[in-house]
């Protein structure tokens, strides 16, 4: 999931960040420019945990599965 550079960048280089990992503490990000991987607190950009965070986490609970707006999930065919 990549994050919006508006909202976060790496911190050696200013390059574009992707979250490739999450637990219930931390999440791994790695830089598109440098390649640096590092982790990261779960607000690290300031979004109360509710949109990286949490999107990350409901991507690899339903990744099979398509997300509608209203949050229900449905099967993918």
């Amino acid at each position: 999931m990549r994050v919006n550079p508006k909202d976060g960048t790496c911190r050696g280089c200013g390059g574009e960040l992707t979250i490739i990992d999450a637990d219930d503490a931390t999440m791994t990000v790695e830089c598109e420019r440098c390649g640096d991987v590092y982790l990261v607190e779960t607000d690290a950009f300031g979004d109360g945990c509710m949109t990286y965070y949490a999107e990350f986490l409901i991507g690899q609970t339903l990744p099979a599965a398509r997300r509608y707006d209203d949050g229900s999930a449905s099967d993918a065919d």
